[in-house]
């Protein structure tokens, strides 16, 4: 059964005492979407991605017969314009790093993204910077 909003209910287990528990936490969110998404892979040639490696689509079709998820069209959709770093892509997708690495690894193994390396521009630095001193 689904919710109002089309949603399945939340996984469940047998917990202590033999009573279902959710395998979510109210604060953090469901526990498996995550895994799920990446087919429970942990590794992919994304693992070696630094934080701020820069990604950008190349604009080429898939090839060898892969099709794109929703949240690779939405990696795809963030970096067309301008590339974008890893951190940054993760955070707007609201992902676990190590899922968006894997990927990130699925969209460049098929050609679909390019990898660079950020330059420490002196804009950039001055925002650390001032990031540090907010702390």
């Amino acid at each position: 059964a689904r919710d109002p909003r089309g949603r399945a209910p939340p996984a469940r287990d047998q917990g202590r005492g033999g009573r279902m528990t959710r395998w979510m936490d109210e604060e953090a969110g469901p526990v498996v979407r995550p895994f799920a998404l990446i087919g429970g892979r942990t590794r992919s040639s994304g693992d070696t991605l630094d934080l701020v490696a820069t990604v950008r689509a190349t604009g080429s079709a898939p090839s060898g017969g892969f099709v794109p998820g929703p949240e690779h069209e939405r990696i795809l959709s963030l970096v067309t314009v301008e590339a974008t770093s890893v951190a940054d892509i993760a955070s707007d997708l609201d992902l676990p790093l190590g899922v968006v690495r894997v990927l990130l690894g699925d969209l460049k193994d098929h050609k679909l993204i390019s990898i660079g390396r950020a330059s420490a521009s002196e804009r950039i630095l001055k925002e650390v910077i001032n990031g540090l001193r907010a702390l």
